[in-house]
């Protein structure tokens, strides 16, 4: 029996891990997995939003050529996702947790569902009225949900088990509601920052003690599901366990034995927390200018004060350690069934969260390096261990997992397996990393619908912002935390980094319909 074990964060930038180095984190379960496995330190989301980039980890695909290419519509039923690859070659594939291929139908959600009709019509026309139907009832909704008992389709983008988890922080609903109201315990009514144990007043909302105890917090039930599902695994079938929990995102809603491990006053403060913004684009240098304002849309990118950023940070870092100890109880379950020889771990993220730097925090408009950058770890699949600095991309997931399990190759995948490179054979390798990010619509100072596209190489990181005369352009040989702005300076590397971002445009467009004939 082989067993593919995925473990999916949210919103967890990669040097928030203890073996990073760079917070006061205790990970020492991750980072076992790291110093017995392949850590790749510089993986990048494909886009640095939820829903597109856990598309593209399904189907190595990035978001303009999968269709996700912004959170509140649908991934297509039928899309070509690993998962259904292994289906298709005998193997169980279960999923638990924040799939979050649909939308949960957040209020958010539902005002960006109105901006998609109207700024992106091909897009709602090929996403919603083409395989759903106006009618169309996500799968994942938090109130669909909430209203009774909901069992998902057979072959859901490739799993034939699934437990899901709607929503971020300790009221979400999902399969979860059921196993804690059976359990006593009513997450719609006894979570949430309405019942809290203890608040920070700071950031109304967002950092608070769970009155869920540990044993019954969401983070909880996605590690005893995927337990669950190893302790009964058959034995003669491989096993894909997909394991995806809704934190560290916000809000930081960890329990009473995690909220308090860490002493605000003793979080770092990164370098470049108090950055002038003067050369940076328009949007950020408003919202750098409202510091201590958290913006009413509890998603987006703001300015917080030091005080602010440091409570979150330690209360974050628990949230971080309960994941930690959570994927202990994993790893031990699978030593347990005698299953550690036959198991690949691959650990990573959605996306990152600015998270402090250049004085901001969250995502959203922004292509900062704590935005993109994504822990990825493989352990268990290939002999030996160590870093590799080779540019890869959230969409190289699902090619490598397939090469690692000895199965066909995804159809139309844009990425590429990272089987060589853990091999250290010598293979030709991307010399960039290209990152999308498409929105509905615009804040102050940037209008929408907005179009972003970076390109990240390893002498510079060029955004730009279509439709506009903004961009960022950062020489990272001399400046590596992206504080010069260059991009209006005249430098002479603009044009070199304008050609390669085109280049690299080109070269992912969609190419999968190709002619019978050159008539």
């Amino acid at each position: 029996m082989s067993v593919i074990l995925v473990i999916v964060a949210d919103q967890l930038r990669a040097d928030h891990l203890g073996f990073e180095g760079r917070v006061p984190v205790r990970t020492p379960n991750i980072d076992r997995l790291a110093a017995q496995g392949h850590v790749f330190s510089r993986a990048f989301a494909a886009n640095p939003v939820c829903m597109p980039n856990r598309a593209t980890i399904m189907t190595g695909r990035w978001p303009s050529a999968h269709g996700l290419r912004t959170n509140g519509i649908p991934l297509h039923p039928e899309t070509a996702t690993f998962p259904r690859v292994l289906r298709r070659q005998g193997w169980q594939t279960s999923a638990i947790g924040k799939l979050h291929l649909q939308p949960m139908g957040y209020p958010y959600e539902d005002y960006q569902l109105d901006q998609i009709r109207a700024a992106m019509p091909a897009l709602w026309k090929r996403a919603v009225e083409g395989p759903f139907g106006e009618s169309f009832e996500s799968w994942e909704d938090f109130q669909r949900h909430a209203d009774g008992d909901v069992t998902l389709p057979p072959d859901y983008y490739g799993f034939d088990d699934v437990s899901i988890v709607c929503g971020h922080g300790d009221r979400v609903s999902g399969n979860y509601l059921r196993w804690a109201r059976d359990r006593g315990f009513d997450p719609l009514a006894q979570a949430g920052q309405a019942n809290a144990l203890e608040t920070f007043g700071g950031w109304a909302g967002q950092v608070y003690v769970s009155a869920a105890p540990t044993e019954l917090h969401p983070t909880t039930y996605v590690t005893d599901e995927a337990i669950r599902r190893l302790d009964g695994a058959d034995p003669d079938i491989d096993l894909l366990l997909y394991v995806s929990y809704p934190d560290p995102h916000h809000p930081f809603a960890p329990p009473a034995e995690y909220y308090a491990r860490h002493d605000p006053a003793a979080m770092p403060v990164p370098a470049s927390f108090e950055q002038d913004h003067a050369r940076s684009p328009a949007h950020l240098r408003r919202i750098a200018a409202r510091r201590g304002e958290p913006d009413i849309d509890p998603m987006m990118l703001w300015a917080p004060t030091e005080e602010q950023f440091r409570h979150a940070l330690a209360v974050e870092l628990g949230s971080i350690e309960f994941i930690d100890d959570s994927v202990g109880r994993i790893l031990d379950a699978v030593a347990r069934n005698n299953l550690q020889d036959e198991t690949v771990v691959l650990l990573t993220s959605d996306h990152g969260d600015v998270f402090g730097d250049h004085g901001l925090i969250l995502k959203h408009f922004t292509h900062y390096r704590g935005a993109i950058r994504v822990p990825l770890i493989i352990s268990g699949s290939v002999d030996g261990s160590g870093v590799h600095r080779e540019l890869v991309s959230s969409a190289d997931i699902a090619p490598t997992l397939l090469a690692l399990a000895g199965t066909e190759e995804l159809s139309a995948s844009q990425g590429a397996s990272l089987v060589p490179l853990m091999l250290n054979q010598q293979v030709p390798w991307r010399k960039s990393v290209l990152i999308e990010e498409d929105q509905p619509y615009g804040i102050d100072g940037l209008p929408g619908p907005v179009r972003i596209r970076t390109l990240i190489t390893d002498e510079f990181r060029i955004s730009r912002y279509a439709g506009t005369d903004e961009g960022e352009l950062y020489n990272l040989a001399i400046d590596p935390d992206e504080t010069v702005n260059l991009f209006d300076a005249q430098d002479p590397l603009r044009a070199q980094a304008d050609d390669q971002l085109a280049d690299a445009l080109m070269l992912i467009d969609d190419a999968s319909v190709v002619p019978f004939d050159a008539a």
